[in-house]
């Protein structure tokens, strides 16, 4: 076990984070539906680009079930563009700023790995879970920024840079390399005075299929953090690939893996298909009942 004698007073059972005063409750697995502004993103690229088109997906996604809104404007796929931060918020804010005066009780969450959109965007719109893909190592300033701003942080585990993300490296032993990584991020995060955590093992980010099959069969060995859990696979190509499909038809396995992940302890399910993830919530909740 990686977390001994000292270290493991930073990890604390949590089953709630605190956002706008108020206790989301992870008891049991909620759903985060995805809402990419971006016109570039790998699957919905180019549907919600504007305020208007934003609004009525979060709207959507509502109706559909979804307990929390991730809303991002930079794609992070395979040779995507490296846009500035000004055309980031050009894109960010005026969706989320609509999106919070519709539905100003909804939890949101902001894809960036920059502090200084994190910081504008807060400050225009309120609190707002940070959604960082490079757990602090593509900016140096996020980890003292999310403190300062009081919010919940979504530590995501990535190998290497922007430019070299998605190639793969070789691990030892995949788990025992992402549990180190978290390790020391969960340290540095509470020593600058960050309270709410959840852990991203990154499923897509610098891992082969394999990699991402092994992470996914061995989930569970992040609970020895006992921080929640988030889980993305929504239509990735760790599905699409294995299938010989492309994403547009990758639902059924997007839903196939999201029940193996909540098997695995997932405490939230990041999505595309909103009303699928909520079904399988469901269905995951009447079978932990019966077993009691």
């Amino acid at each position: 076990m990686l977390i001994t004698g000292s270290a493991s007073k930073f990890f604390k059972r949590k089953s709630s984070i605190t956002l706008n005063g108020k206790l989301l409750d992870l008891t049991n697995p909620v759903v985060m539906g995805i809402l990419n502004v971006s016109p570039d993103s790998f699957f919905d690229g180019g549907r919600y680009t504007t305020a208007e088109a934003a609004v009525a997906r979060a709207e959507q996604m509502l109706e559909d079930g979804a307990d929390i809104i991730d809303i991002g404007a930079v794609s992070t796929r395979p040779g995507a563009e490296n846009i500035s931060t000004k055309v980031e918020l050009t894109r960010l804010l005026p969706a989320i700023t609509e999106i919070r005066k519709r539905f100003p009780e909804v939890p949101l969450s902001i894809d960036t790995y920059r502090s200084w959109v994190a910081l504008r965007v807060i400050d225009e719109v309120g609190e707002c879970i940070v959604n960082d893909i490079s757990g602090g190592s593509f900016d140096e300033h996020m980890f003292d920024t999310i403190a300062k701003l009081g919010v919940p942080y979504i530590l995501m585990h990535i190998h290497g840079t922007q430019t070299d993300m998605h190639e793969t490296p070789v691990y030892d032993d995949i788990i025992k390399d992402i549990s180190k990584y978290f390790s020391d991020k969960v340290r540095k995060l509470t020593k600058a005075g960050v309270k709410d955590v959840i852990l991203d093992p990154g499923f897509g980010f610098g891992k082969s299929i394999d990699d991402n099959y092994d992470l996914l069969n061995r989930l569970d060995a992040f609970k020895v953090f006992q921080l929640p859990v988030l889980v993305g696979v929504s239509r990735k190509s760790m599905l699409h690939k294995m299938l010989e499909i492309d994403p547009e038809n990758s639902l059924p396995a997007t839903i196939t893996a999201n029940t193996m992940a909540l098997l695995g302890g997932a405490d939230i399910l990041r999505v595309h298909d909103v009303k699928e993830a909520v079904h399988a919530v469901k269905l995951f909740k009447k079978l932990k009942e019966v077993a009691k």
